[in-house]
């Protein structure tokens, strides 16, 4: 049966010569993966700090054909180059259709996403102005959450690839519920999201596939079975004996 999302899926291929001797090795995400399959309009890539889940989305994003530090796929600015040379090993396997749209946020790019788009502004003449995509106010010139909710809300559209990094990095758990509702309004419209996270919220989104990286293993993981939804109700049910426990006090 043919998919309708623009990313089917992604592998490891055979590793060129020079990556030999390469630290991407060593990391986890590299030793356990084969192929993740996509079957939703939602994946989520969730797990602890160094599995490798922003190493992943980020080369996933660079087979895609975008810019490493973030942006559409018409951006080509660097202020430093930092990226893994995972690409490299990747093969990204494509549905039939292409997207009409995209983008790839990195949260913490995310300065250097906005200068770029303030530069562009300025040399670019369209009507309207190129700003105006972004919500028709420099993204400086909004708080970080104002800022993020600013690009999704206006630059992002129906049938559009969007792979995100961390997008809570900036946003209030209320900003969060709307990201939640526009991720629900751009699904609807024909468009597919991979984004790395750690957040439960975010994770909640119906009916999304969740991959959990861990150091020994990439596993498809039902939301209630994540740790961070399990450790995030265990606090919440009863702060104070948590706190207990992580003081010593118990």
């Amino acid at each position: 049966m043919l998919s309708s999302l623009f990313i089917t899926g992604v592998r490891l291929k055979e590793e060129p010569n020079e990556l030999k001797d390469s630290y991407i090795h060593a990391l986890p995400v590299v030793k356990n993966l084969t192929f993740l399959e996509f079957k939703k309009p939602v994946t989520f890539f969730a797990g602890e700090n160094g599995t490798g889940k922003s190493t992943l989305l980020e080369a996933i994003a660079v087979c895609a054909g975008f810019n490493p530090e973030g942006g559409t796929r018409n951006f080509n600015f660097s202020s430093k180059e930092t990226h893994s040379a995972l690409y490299r090993r990747l093969a990204v396997t494509r549905g039939y259709k292409r997207a009409r749209d995209g983008f790839f946020l990195r949260a913490e790019s995310f300065y250097n996403l906005a200068t770029e788009v303030d530069r562009l502004d300025e040399i670019v003449t369209s009507s309207p102005p190129l700003l105006q995509s972004y919500g028709g106010k420099s993204l400086h010139n909004q708080s970080h959450g104002e800022s993020f909710l600013s690009l999704i809300l206006n630059r992002f559209g129906g049938e559009g690839l969007y792979i995100l990094d961390e997008p809570e990095a900036a946003l209030s758990p209320t900003s969060q519920l709307t990201l939640l509702a526009q991720m629900k309004k751009l699904t609807e419209e024909g468009s597919q999201l991979i984004i790395a996270t750690h957040s439960p919220i975010l994770m909640a989104y119906p009916d999304a596939d969740i991959y959990v990286l861990t150091q020994d293993e990439i596993a498809l993981t039902p939301y209630k079975q994540t740790e961070h939804y399990l450790l995030t109700k265990q606090f919440l049910d009863c702060p104070e004996r948590m706190l207990g426990l992580l003081f010593g006090e118990e």
